[in-house]
């Protein structure tokens, strides 16, 4: 299945912080995708903006680098890489003073779509909006792309978005997170509310609990310094895992547009309950004979920082009452594995004689990696011997469904930066949002402090710690495996 790609306007999309990391593995090579496949039309521009004194060529070829390193099966097609390059441009710019904004206004075209990705530290956000505006480069049409961290408690959360509503129009702001242009994110609003299947059972009459993991086996990798501030609960729960959450547990909005949708995602954040301690667990990864421990890896060697968090939530309201969310995240656990599962209620009677295991219908949404949805349906064992019951799993893979193959799904970043240039919010995080998430948040982080709680220990290449286990085991359920 081939899908309908659509041209965008011709816009200059300038990225602050145009040498670092993130441009190089993500923005950039999913830009090529996407002009490859025609939607990024050939009157587009990127413009890259840092400190170094690079150089158009000096920055085209880092990217091209970038490019090689990260996405070689796009840098094969070399026409179309070297079509894409002489696209690209670049600025030195200093973003405290006043170095190189002339230059950046000298190259805005006039009816081009003007979007600003600031792929900095947030301490650069204020003095990068006002010269923006100082040297008149940004109008009323403009768009800025901020990364996270969206601060690192509520006070910071609304000091940054004062900052940016003093030069820019919540409209105009774009607080991006990449789980949110997921092809199975999106897929998990369309299997809700496209299919008269599921909305009916979507509730507490039907559904037991749900899951919500997101697994990594890296560690810090050379993050140690931001890590160690933040954890994995201002790092993964405050932003990823509650999209995740809000997806799930909405209401469905009167339609698909940007504020129906993140009107029903800040009800479900305004109605979690506070968490109490017991239903909180941390952990940190210990060290092996050939690796170090989280500590050593950061320079901390009384670090209290978890590399990982289970959390069990529960949401107030007629839909979900009585009904458990668990939550986890963490580092160098078993596999790589992302997944939403909706675990239903067992059978209220089984007609089969002398089968007494339980039953349960479980809607998998899987993340990374290998993107799809499975359902877990109970049938007949085949063959003679009785009616012997067993669960198999209804599978749709994305890459095997669609016809095809992996690299044809588009990544995160390609998606959100083209619907940046569309003008559609939908998929990223209004002001409000980030701040009611984070008077959720401040509250649990402030008690284990006051408490003084030490993480719990766990193997590197484990599941996590043992305490998260018994988080379901004593509820009477089980954290469903993770695997590649």
């Amino acid at each position: 299945m081939v899908s309908r790609v659509i041209p965008v306007d011709p816009f200059d999309l300038v990225i602050f912080g145009g040498t670092g990391d993130l441009a190089r593995r993500k923005i950039l090579p999913g830009l090529l995708r996407r002009f490859h496949a025609g939607q990024m039309t050939a009157d587009s521009r990127v413009i890259g903006a840092a400190r170094s004194d690079l150089g158009a060529e000096g920055w085209r070829s880092l990217i091209r680098e970038g490019i090689e390193e990260f996405a070689p099966a796009l840098a094969a097609d070399r026409d179309t890489l070297e079509a894409f390059l002489e696209r690209l441009d670049y600025v030195s710019i200093d973003a405290t003073g006043d170095g190189g904004w002339d230059r950046l206004c000298d190259l805005m075209r006039p009816g081009a779509v003007r979007a600003f990705y600031f792929s900095v530290a947030p301490s650069l956000f204020g003095p990068l909006a006002e010269r923006l505006h100082a040297h008149r480069i940004a109008d009323r049409e403009s768009r800025i792309v901020v990364e996270k961290p969206f601060g690192r408690d509520l006070a910071s959360a609304r000091a940054l978005n004062r900052t940016l509503a003093e030069h820019f129009d919540e409209s105009q702001i774009y607080r991006i997170d990449h789980y949110l242009g997921k092809e199975t994110v999106q897929n998990l609003m369309a299997v809700r509310f496209g299919n008269l299947l599921f909305e009916p059972l979507w509730n507490n009459h039907y559904v037991d609990h749900i899951q919500i993991t997101v697994a990594e086996t890296v560690g810090v990798e050379g993050r140690g310094d931001y890590y160690d501030k933040a954890g994995a609960m201002r790092d993964m729960v405050q932003n990823h895992l509650m999209q995740l959450l809000c997806l799930i547990a909405m209401e469905p909005p009167s339609r698909f547009e940007a504020d129906a949708v993140r009107d029903e995602k800040l009800k479900v954040i305004r109605a979690l309950k506070p968490v109490r301690p017991h239903h909180i667990v941390r952990g940190q990864y210990d060290g092996t004979p050939s690796a170090p421990s989280y500590r050593e890896e950061v320079g901390n060697p009384r670090s209290f920082t978890e590399t990982y968090i289970a959390l069990r939530v529960e949401i107030a309201n007629w839909r979900w009452s009585g009904v458990p969310f668990y939550l986890r995240t963490g580092k160098k656990l078993r596999a790589r594995h992302s997944e939403i599962a909706v675990v239903f209620k067992d059978l209220p009677h089984s007609i089969f004689e002398g089968d007494d295991r339980p039953h349960r219908n479980i809607l998998a949404i899987r993340l990374q990696p290998n993107e799809g949805i499975d359902l877990t349906v109970t049938i007949k064992e085949p063959g003679p011997g009785g009616m012997r019951l067993t669960d198999v799993p209804l599978d749709m893979t994305f890459a095997k469904a669609l016809g095809n193959g992996a690299e044809d799904v588009p990544d995160a970043y390609e998606r959100l930066v083209m619907d940046v240039i569309r003008g559609n919010q939908t998929l990223f995080m209004r002001g409000d949002e980030v701040e009611a998430a984070w008077a959720w948040t401040d509250p649990l982080i402030a008690g284990w402090e006051a408490r003084n709680d030490v993480p719990k220990l766990y193997d590197p290449g484990s599941s996590g710690p043992d305490d998260a286990m018994m988080l379901l085991h004593r509820e009477g359920r089980r954290w469903r495996d993770i695997r590649a």
